[in-house]
């Protein structure tokens, strides 16, 4: 501890707000919030300390405090400064990824769907679901058990759901308010875990189809009976209430703590999460901080169970409008063991497993110690991909602390004239990332690598000089099978990792994301320029229809694919067909 740090620990008052810890490079490796600055603080440099929290304090040369009137703003100004600096010892939540619910869209021909946000208020919203594949299998049960449309334009003719008897048909019948609303009401009683009426109804349609010998319809429903079952033994452990809540349970082990948690929505448990990582700093401070944190991309629900009454304070704190309950008997308690016990088993599997001894920033370390620069906590990688000139893109994807961080990707639409000339290409794309990067002040990586060899880095490093930066760089040695098997830096000299597997796979990692993110990029723009020619050259299609087109055919596959009877439920006839062929010479 320096003489800096000695004197202003004297100056900590004794007042909620949050604290930011600077290295010797002025640069912030750890943000936190306290509700009181002076308590939480000086523990950091007057308390023995290990793991995480060691590394991080011996890194510190200086630290900063924002006051706050309350806890919960210090909460908040915590997670903005976060998403703002990134860190390198704070915990980042996965924040590209929105679960998915199931929509009830209440129009005037209503159907279902999968919803990723809330907005639409003509629908009523079911879940989340923290497992897609179980969103998704449930609307191809309901599509199956309940006659709602499932085109997604009404057709002038009936399709073959109608004959099915899996659609009302409201493209020929009218179709009255009563009948929907019986028919919401089942879905929703089916949503919430009450089924007993569909199954005994099933049955008895089995039993007749059965009696007919016709053993063809008797063994379809007899799929869907077993499938609903199967749904109803996923949900072992309910709750007769229909209330929407998270039940969080943690438990700690070596100085990682495991959080575990229950999604139970209508009092039904329909998923879990779970997440593991060193901790850093108090233990209770850091799991509400995970909670919150959770809370910025997942809906709150009604009640949060927790078993710790230290936490329980500091939640209500944050959460104001939500119930925190702390059990301490009766059906919620043990289900709160229950979450604690999942908890304990996910910390001694990811013990287990080989996750815990690949330490992603001491790779880091390595990497700086090889390269001889200051550990590349902050890596951005560059690639470009297009297709005999046309569509050509450059992609940028960024790595902190060895993760990828996909809200700091960026893509570019390459604007030189020979799109053909990757090192042209190359140029632009560092031009535009870091003009942009000096203009506006913001933070610089620790490490650029490009995917390509030497001629890429000296084209990088010419930019970099032209824009007086001082920022290290390097290319990615490739093998004869355009697999990445070094570095390679502006002087020439190559550095290899045969004999470092964690890091060669890390580096990999890293080359096939920047690869991946350039060729999707690629594609998508390319099926964007083919939808634009092919719905601006054939006549008759205008906005709504092509609206139609996008939302039943996201790319262009599904859309070549397609099927002329699949295209007349939302074009004419001809139109369809001239649809059809547009592709076809799009394509050739």
């Amino acid at each position: 501890m320096n003489d800096r740090i000695k004197e202003d620990i004297l100056l900590l008052p004794d007042k909620p707000g949050c604290y930011q810890m600077f290295n010797s490079d002025n640069e912030i490796i750890y943000i936190g919030k306290a509700k009181n600055l002076k308590k939480r603080v000086s523990q950091y440099f007057l308390r023995s300390q290990s793991g995480k929290t060691f590394a991080m304090v011996s890194h510190v040369a200086y630290f900063k405090i924002i006051i706050t009137k309350t806890e919960k703003e210090a909460f908040i100004l915590e997670m903005n400064l976060i998403q703002k600096y990134l860190p390198r010892y704070n915990i980042l939540l996965k924040d590209d990824k929105h679960y998915p619910y199931i929509a009830l869209h209440k129009v005037k021909d209503p159907y279902i769907s999968i919803a990723r946000n809330l907005k639409d208020k003509k629908c009523e919203y079911f879940g989340p679901f923290p497992l897609s594949t179980n969103a998704y299998e449930m609307v191809n049960l309901l599509n199956k058990l309940f006659p709602l449309r499932k085109c997604q334009h009404v057709p002038n003719t009936p399709c073959l759901y109608y004959h099915l008897g899996q659609c009302l048909a409201p493209c020929i019948n009218k179709i009255s308010d009563e009948q929907y609303d019986e028919i919401f009401n089942k879905i929703k009683k089916f949503l919430r875990g009450d089924n007993k009426e569909i199954l005994k109804e099933i049955e008895e349609k089995i039993k007749n189809y059965s009696d007919k010998l016709d053993f063809e319809n008797a063994n379809e429903l007899k799929k869907f009976y077993d499938a609903i079952k199967h749904i109803n033994d996923k949900q072992n452990v309910e709750l007769n209430d229909k209330i929407d809540r998270d039940i969080f349970g943690f438990n700690t082990r070596d100085n990682y703590v495991s959080l575990s948690n229950f999604i139970y929505r209508k009092g039904i448990l329909i998923g879990k999460r779970n997440f593991v990582y060193e901790i850093i700093g108090e233990l209770n401070e850091f799991v509400a901080s995970l909670i919150y944190q959770y809370y910025n991309y997942n809906t709150l629900p009604a009640e949060i169970v927790i078993g710790n009454e230290d936490l329980k304070d500091r939640l209500s704190e944050i959460f104001d409008n939500t119930k925190i309950t702390l059990p301490t008997r009766g059906k919620l308690f043990e289900l709160l063991n229950l979450v604690i016990n999942n908890a304990k088993e996910d910390l001694d599997e990811h013990f287990a497993s080989a996750r815990l001894s690949d330490d992603k920033l001491k790779l880091l370390e390595e990497l700086g110690n090889i390269l001889h620069i200051k550990t590349p906590y902050r890596i951005e990688l560059f690639d470009n991909s297009h297709l005999q000139g046309t569509n050509a893109i450059g992609a940028m994807v960024y790595f902190l602390n060895g993760e990828p961080l996909k809200r700091n990707y960026r893509k570019y639409n390459i604007q030189g004239l020979n799109k053909k000339d990757d090192l042209a290409s190359m140029k632009e794309v560092i031009t535009r990332r870091y003009t942009r990067l000096k203009e506006e002040n913001d933070i610089m990586p620790d490490l650029i690598i490009l995917d390509g060899g030497l001629n890429q880095v000296n084209i990088g490093l010419e930019v970099l000089k032209s824009l007086g930066l001082n920022l290290n760089i390097v290319g990615l040695v490739k093998s004869d099978k355009h697999k990445t098997s070094g570095l390679v830096t502006p002087s020439g000299e190559e550095f290899y990792f045969d004999d470092n597997k964690p890091l060669f796979y890390l580096l990999t990692r890293m080359q096939d994301e920047v690869h991946r993110y350039a060729i999707t990029t690629h594609i998508k723009k390319r099926n964007k320029n083919m939808f634009k020619s092919i719905f601006d050259d054939t006549k008759g299609l205008g906005p709504k229809k092509i609206e139609l087109l996008n939302k039943s055919f996201p790319n262009i596959n599904d859309l070549k694919n397609a099927k002329i009877e699949e295209l007349e439920q939302i074009l004419p006839k001809n139109l369809a067909i001239s649809v059809l062929n547009k592709i076809k010479e799009e394509l050739k």
